[in-house]
């Protein structure tokens, strides 16, 4: 059996792996485009690769998805997070979790995971072809024949695993779109939000632990460490709004305004309640020398200045009004968003195949027979975290079985 994966990131190389070790006697070759394969998995996390998250409940997992929480919940039944760590530590390269459930290797060098990967080609004698960009697919007899651009003669394959991952371009999805495959609008997916007229950019490198912020006008809300960047803000609570509200923010044009709660608590009453406290129980100590909710310094005297209280008053000086005012900082902070950044070098979208056009017990195409998909070319898409690579690992793992 001759088998093609087009795309050298880490959905093609999982699926041609798999589909090595479930089909031994065939033949399998990885055709990317470019001259570079797993660019994506060398620069993801900061340069020490994101590998997957640490949660094992399979449907806690699926909430981290926007797009696909319900396919990949059955899909993680057949690989899910437990599976991904054994793969990777079974072929010797060490994982650990840190506190925010973030799994990375244990050398914090992305280079093992992409070492691993080529050792597990090598060794299953899987060839990779640079360059080898696919102009069209067209199918004869069961078989699938694969143009080439510059080539003059055409592959025939008996099976395809398509891992080209995703795209800004609904243009790049026409050749998948011609052979029956809906397609859903591509759009950015993860990003930090631009504030390009809010003094708040000068706390960049701040971090504030467990901030509620929510979209106006909208049902979008998220809660997490939220952290300040030269350009606005950004952290796990902003790219979780940004993955559930991707095309809300597009349509909105990327300008709107956020609510920030600084005190992580939702019930304003709770607030006041710890505000006076201190003020009883601190009443000769400097408003800039007891701060609250565990926030840091930078940010609560920044939170003092724009609820237009001095730092150097006691906290029995506060009185009602003021005690007032600073709740309402806390609690219902706002700021002008006006576009948005790329998070990092991780370019995520959603969009791509609809989830309508593909099997999801075998990730085999409905239009197109012995033809598959894995990562991110389908309209599946993660929060922050692991969890895009973790649906690239599932999907790859499940189309790899050519089933």
């Amino acid at each position: 059996m001759t088998i093609a994966v087009i795309g050298g990131g880490a959905a093609g190389f999982f699926s041609a792996i798999a589909a090595k070790e479930n089909h031994s006697n065939s033949h399998v070759t990885i055709f990317e485009k470019s001259q570079k394969v797993l660019s994506k998995v060398k620069v993801s996390g900061g340069g020490r690769c994101n590998v997957t998250n640490g949660i094992s409940s399979i449907s806690e997992l699926a909430k981290g998805y926007p797009r696909g929480e319900k396919q990949l919940k059955k899909a993680f039944s057949v690989f899910s997070t437990t599976d991904t760590r054994k793969w990777f530590e079974w072929r010797g390269v060490e994982l650990y979790t840190q506190d925010d459930n973030r799994v990375f290797p244990k050398s914090n060098n992305s280079q093992s995971i992409v070492d691993c990967l080529m050792r597990e080609t090598n060794r299953l004698g899987i060839d990779i072809q640079f360059g080898a960009g696919v102009s069209s697919i067209t199918t004869t007899s069961n078989k699938l024949e694969l143009q080439f651009r510059g080539e003059t003669k055409s592959r025939i394959f008996d099976k395809l695993i398509i891992a080209t991952g995703g795209s800004p371009s609904k243009k790049s999805f026409d050749w998948l779109k011609e052979m029956g495959h809906k397609i859903e609008e591509p759009v950015p997916s993860l990003f930090t939000f631009n504030m390009p007229k809010e003094s708040v950019k000068e706390l960049m490198g701040v971090v504030v632990a467990n901030a509620i912020v929510n979209i106006q006008g909208t049902k979008l809300k998220s809660q997490g460490p939220l952290l300040i960047t030269h350009w606005g803000m950004s952290g796990p609570a902003i790219l979780k709004l940004s993955a559930f509200g991707a095309r809300i923010l597009q349509n909105l044009g990327y300008k709107f305004k956020i609510q920030v709660n600084w005190a992580g608590e939702p019930n304003n009453e709770l607030v006041l309640e710890t505000i006076r406290d201190i003020a009883e129980g601190s009443p000769k100590k400097l408003l800039s020398n007891v701060k609250p909710f565990g926030l840091p310094e930078r940010m609560w005297l920044f939170l003092l200045t724009r609820s237009e209280i001095s730092s150097t008053k006691k906290w029995s000086e506060l009185g009602k009004k003021g005690m007032n005012k600073l709740v309402n900082t806390l609690t219902n902070d706002e700021y002008q968003v006006s576009g948005k950044t790329t998070f990092k070098e991780e370019f995520v979208t959603c969009g791509g195949i609809s989830l309508e056009s593909v099997n999801f017990k075998t990730m085999e195409s409905k239009a197109c027979p012995n033809l598959y998909f894995a990562g991110e070319v389908l309209d599946i898409d993660g929060i922050t975290g692991g969890y895009n690579f973790q649906a690239a690992w599932t999907t790859g793992f499940i189309a790899g079985k050519l089933s």
